[in-house]
């Protein structure tokens, strides 16, 4: 979902929680479906997860402020995603 909202497969936005994914668990989430679909690379840190769409029609969490780059012309390419998947499902 994130690769389809963003356009693109590589992005930056800047990390911005106290709070990371504990990497020891990661497989787990894995085998029960959650879908990491975001890594810094640098630090190996856990940015993205999703929910695939037979689980949910539309779930992403992030560890950074969309809210912060979204503009009322210009919204956030997870926010526009999010209310376009919102009127589809309408």
């Amino acid at each position: 979902m994130a690769l389809k909202a963003y356009g693109a497969p590589e992005i930056s936005e800047r990390h911005r929680h106290r709070y990371e994914v504990n990497n020891q668990y990661r497989d787990l989430f894995k085998e029960k479906g959650l879908v990491v679909s975001g890594v810094n690379t640098e630090r190996d840190l856990v940015e993205i997860v999703e929910l695939p769409t037979s689980v949910h029609p539309w779930f992403v969490g992030v560890q950074f402020h969309p809210e912060f780059q979204s503009r009322p012309l210009r919204p956030h390419p997870l926010f526009k995603d999010f209310i376009g998947a919102c009127v589809k499902k309408k």
